[in-house]
């Protein structure tokens, strides 16, 4: 190996991806593409409006909403200013910064849409990366419960939307309100309600033995919690709201009331529901609930606006989509939009590029997507060229001029057009069904 060599190879491997980031190649960057167009279709639908904020924010936003420990978990650095700032981990806190600054200018209520990335320094592993993607939907100044299943209602339709059906997914619903009436029928003192809601998050992933030990440590019994939750997964009051509005809906059977559901941020404070795969055993593919005190926190008390909302993230949901047929399909279906070309130009005779060039801007201006070759090309790589684009159709231009060569691509057929009718022998073609007749008037078959 010469030195040369030697010396690129360590250069290559030191500019590998950062560790938890990726590379979005074009097949993944369509995929990222149309997951965007659907998360976007579906908001739209909705009447939610896209908002954006900024991606570095100060670290104390964060620090206010969770305090000090979630500086764990941070990208968060000094700038030259000597001030500490973060990469925001999530939206929610710029939200409701944005969201008080503003109140006034507003009808209440707010339903707000927004798609970036976020960042959460975590070992990478399967559904996890450091920097991922996140659809986040919220509904600010509305405490009724209809706006709770308004969200939910959009979640499931977003699942839905993505060849997602009823047999793959599942709503798992819960509301922090029945622990918080459970702690006070059982005389817990309040300061222990953060501690019992991380032990509640983490049941069904800890060993019983030390999830016993931590309720006892509070005055609680695995037990007693145990047979609570048995009896509230079947129904309960706090959800007859929710269940008589979707059930109207024709969704309540994406529904499953879950009491161990409670989500990990502290500061939700009524319902809360996450999206589970039923098939993969993937991590949540969504989660969101009630917030109502966080405007209030995040503008020291000035503006009390009650919110809502859910977040989906990019990284679970890809795997989703890519082990579920149904949402295959539809994929297949863009893709093949994405990547294929309507109609490529091959010339044969190199004095007619000036009027193929020509015929390329006109069609490219009629949005008929349009590739050739930059220098000569013989037919038969062109051809070639045409196939592996994808290609509806070719078009020859050779010595026949002004006469130019259609060929159907799919359906195999061959016509020569005048040049003033190709752009619409061209529309007409790349617009039909793939199959019979396809050239309009004006040309004749060769």
């Amino acid at each position: 190996m010469g030195a040369a060599a030697m010396t690129a190879a360590p250069l290559m491997a030191a500019f590998r991806t950062v560790k938890g980031f990726r590379d979005f190649f074009p097949e993944e960057c369509a995929m990222r593409n149309y997951i965007f167009e659907t998360w976007r279709a579906v908001s739209r639908r909705y009447g939610f409006m896209e908002y954006e904020a900024p991606v570095l924010e100060h670290t104390d936003l964060y620090r206010k909403k969770s305090g000090d420990e979630i500086t764990a978990q941070l990208f968060c650095f000094e700038d030259k200013a000597q001030r500490e700032v973060a990469l925001r981990p999530e939206v929610t806190p710029s939200l409701a910064r944005m969201a008080t600054a503003r109140h006034r200018d507003f009808r209440k209520p707010l339903k707000w849409f927004q798609i970036g990335s976020c960042f959460r320094y975590e070992e990478p592993q399967e559904g996890r990366t450091r920097e991922f993607i996140q659809f986040n939907a919220d509904i600010l100044g509305d405490a009724n419960e209809g706006a709770d299943a308004e969200l939910i209602a959009m979640a499931i339709d977003v699942m839905r939307e993505f060849g997602i059906g009823e047999e793959d997914f599942v709503i798992r619903l819960s509301n922090r309100q029945i622990w918080t009436t459970y702690l006070a029928e059982r005389n817990i003192d309040a300061e222990h309600t953060g501690a019992f809601l991380t032990i509640i998050d983490k049941i069904e992933r800890a060993k019983p033995e030390d999830t016993a030990k931590k309720l006892e440590a509070i005055g609680l019994t695995l037990a007693d919690v145990r047979a609570f939750m048995d009896g509230t997964n079947g129904d309960h009051p706090a959800f007859a709201a929710l269940r008589e509005n979707l059930t109207a809906r024709g969704m309540w059977q994406f529904v499953r009331i879950d009491a161990s559901i409670v989500r990990g941020l502290a500061y939700y404070t009524g319902t809360v529901f996450e999206v589970f795969d039923l098939k993969h055993d993937l991590r949540a593919v969504a989660g969101g609930g009630r917030y109502d005190k966080l405007c209030a926190l995040m503008s020291d008390g000035s503006v009390d606006m009650p919110s809502a909302g859910f977040a989906m993230g990019d990284v679970v949901l890809g795997l989703l989509l890519k082990k579920t047929p149904g949402a295959q399909f539809r994929i297949m279906d863009y893709m093949a939009a994405q990547f294929g070309v309507d109609a490529y130009v091959i010339v044969a005779d190199e004095p007619q590029r000036v009027h193929a060039l020509a015929v390329v801007q006109v069609l490219r201006k009629a949005n008929v997507r349009v590739e050739y070759s930059f220098g000569p090309q013989k037919v038969g790589k062109g051809f070639q060229a045409a196939e592996a684009a994808k290609a509806r159709c070719a078009l020859i231009f050779g010595n026949e001029y002004p006469q130019v060569a259609v060929k159907d691509l799919v359906n195999r057929q061959q016509t020569m057009v005048a040049v003033e009718d190709l752009i619409d022998n061209v529309l007409a073609l790349v617009k039909s069904p793939k199959q019979g007749p396809l050239i309009a008037n004006g040309g004749k078959k060769s």
